[in-house]
């Protein structure tokens, strides 16, 4: 799965990440939202195995469609400059093991609270600070929700890579936009004033 040292800036269960204050009780209330089931986990732990060796495959796949809309991009160059390529580069390796992640991790308290990390990293209250850039400094909300989409849509060919059924790829999409689902609602938690999270 990685360790918190081989990839820049990620710092899943290390003491420094900010205690998320999303409670155990709400993220089980978003997971019965969803209609999670323990079927759901399952397919998350399958799916992990499928796009092991296809994260790199997947990332650029996500940042070919970001290329190609200029108000995507914008949020990795400062106002009305150029991309930073080694940010980009940065982010693509976080991004990549957030797939693993997403399938793979228990979805426990750590898991919470870096979630609120990767939240606060697309705010004012940290964006551009974990990779020392200058960039604009915000991804607004509505992009964030929008992104749902693309990152479950695109997913489908990968989970169909490895010749299983129509039944299990269908099973693993399904767990995949739910986790995908549940991580923005997760993630819009600063966004929201408080009390109407």
């Amino acid at each position: 799965m990685g360790t918190t040292g081989s990839i820049p800036g990620y710092t899943y269960g290390e003491p420094q990440v900010q205690h998320s204050p999303v409670t155990a009780a709400e993220l089980d209330a978003l997971k019965e939202t969803l209609l999670w089931t323990d079927g759901d986990d399952q397919a998350l732990r399958l799916a992990g195995d499928v796009l092991e060796d296809q994260v790199g495959d997947v990332v650029a796949t996500w940042y070919d469609y970001v290329a190609v809309h200029p108000h995507l991009v914008a949020y990795f160059a400062p106002a009305g400059g150029a991309p930073d390529p080694e940010y980009l580069e940065r982010v693509r390796a976080r991004f990549e093991q957030w797939i693993l992640d997403t399938c793979r991790r228990p979805y426990d308290d750590v898991w919470l609270d870096y979630q609120y990390e990767i939240a606060l990293r697309h705010t004012q209250a940290k964006k551009d600070q974990t990779d020392h850039v200058n960039a604009v400094d915000r991804v607004p909300l509505r992009h964030i929700i929008a992104f749902i989409y693309p990152i479950t849509a695109t997913i489908r060919p990968f989970l169909s890579a490895k010749g299983h059924d129509r039944d299990d790829v269908d099973r693993m999409y399904e767990a995949w936009f739910k986790a995908v689902t549940l991580q923005v609602a997760l993630w819009s938690r600063p966004y929201a004033r408080e009390g109407d999270w």
